[in-house]
């Protein structure tokens, strides 16, 4: 066996534990765990720990403890936070008591409206509309729902305008349209789709005509559903809703206008059923008798150019221009896109002039998809001359420039 002399220990022990390195400073001869000063180890017996005096040369009295400042942990201080302030009341005093003393001693819902309309503070209004809540023998009607709706909703309290809100459903005997209305397009602004969807079916149970849901109703709906157009998964799925909404609204004898059909034509684009926004761009003047506008032809035109149809929206395009429809710049810039891509390149360079002519942006896109094709065709020199020709007619400043032309040199080169 190998002796193991105290300075040997003292790094092993160091080694095991590098953050609290101690220095022993006993004398060999009192060294409780190495042999009366030859320097090795005796036998140690760890059921049974010897009590040390006071005067006790132990490692871990703190009269022969010696720990590096390097390796000293920082004193830990407590971080208190700062109690948040209390949210200052944001009421006017002043203009409420002048608000109130505008009412009359036993003012109406008529008097309490004329106030509210002419106030524009929304926290005067709505503290305007609880004291009057609280006055004996006073009941809302539609016209203050309606007003404190707007107020509260146009300042985005929308915590405030649901208790409101709640007020208004709970009573089945107050509601109109427009008031309906008014609240599903601020739920809408605010995201919240389920409570605009609750409001509905709150109209559709109504047995008010007054209260039922109109074409105006059904529009707000589908523009919330077609607001997330960046997802084409999320697209496909409310385009289930909206269908639903869309049948709904047939079955219950409204006609749908031209922002209807042409919010389901958009709807099916998005989710990528062409085919069925077709079939609804078709029914728009012999069922619906509401013929297709430039919108309808816009949507259209980017949906065939996205899944490679390329006959057909050249198809929908001369059509559109037919009847004196000027395309869209998303519109142009697809169709450009899908022309350069098919090989099309001549047909494409027309479209990219016939948008300077017609006042549309062409995007980085387009230009970088219509000289690609041309460098791979082998016309590197007529792209050049292409780049040239637009840089002159400031349709592309000079960084674009630059950057389509390394393109350009990129593909000529391979």
């Amino acid at each position: 066996m190998i002796p193991i002399t105290r300075n040997r220990l003292q790094i092993l022990l160091s080694r095991q534990n590098p953050l609290n390195r101690l220095h022993f400073r006993y004398p060999v001869h009192s060294n409780p765990i190495t042999n009366n000063g030859n320097g090795t180890l005796k036998s140690f017996n760890f059921s049974h720990t010897p009590h040390h005096s006071k005067t006790s040369h132990s490692p871990f009295n703190s009269t022969h403890q010696s720990v590096s400042p390097r390796h000293r942990n920082p004193p830990r201080y407590r971080h208190y936070r700062k109690p948040k302030n209390p949210k200052k009341n944001p009421l006017n005093i002043a203009q409420f008591e002048c608000c109130v003393a505008q009412l009359p001693p036993r003012f109406t819902s008529e008097d309490l409206y004329r106030v509210l309309a002419l106030e524009e503070d929304p926290y005067v209004c709505l503290e305007l509309f609880n004291y009057a809540s609280h006055q004996p023998r006073f009941r809302h009607c539609v016209l203050t729902y309606h007003i404190i709706v707007k107020r509260l909703g146009s300042a985005k309290l929308f915590d405030e305008m649901d208790r409101v809100v709640d007020q208004v459903i709970a009573v089945r005997v107050i509601g109109s349209e427009a008031l309906f209305n008014t609240i599903i397009y601020f739920y809408t602004e605010d995201r919240k789709l389920s409570k605009a969807v609750n409001v509905y079916k709150h109209m559709r149970r109504s047995m008010d005509s007054g209260s039922r849901p109109s074409v105006k109703t059904y529009n707000l709906l589908f523009t919330s559903f077609l607001s997330r157009r960046s997802n084409t998964y999320i697209n496909h799925m409310y385009m289930e809703t909206i269908r639903c909404l869309f049948r709904q609204m047939v079955d219950d004898g409204i006609e749908p206008d031209i922002f209807s059909l042409n919010s389901m034509i958009k709807g099916y684009v998005l989710s990528l059923h062409v085919n069925d926004a077709l079939r609804i761009f078709h029914q728009m003047g012999v069922v619906y008798k509401c013929p297709p506008n430039a919108h309808s032809y816009d949507y259209l035109i980017h949906g065939l150019c996205c899944q490679g149809r390329t006959k057909n929206a050249k198809e929908l395009y001369v059509e559109m221009k037919s009847k004196g429809f000027v395309p869209s710049a998303k519109a142009y810039n697809s169709l450009a896109n899908s022309l350069a891509i098919g090989g099309e390149v001549e047909e494409a360079v027309r479209i990219l002039w016939e948008m300077y002519e017609r006042r549309r942006l062409t995007d980085f896109i387009t230009y970088k998809t219509v000289l690609d094709e041309m460098c791979r065709q082998g016309n590197a020199g007529e792209a050049k001359r292409l780049l040239n020709e637009l840089q002159e007619k400031d349709l592309i400043d000079g960084i674009t420039h630059r950057k389509l032309l390394h393109i350009v040199e990129d593909e000529s080169v391979d």
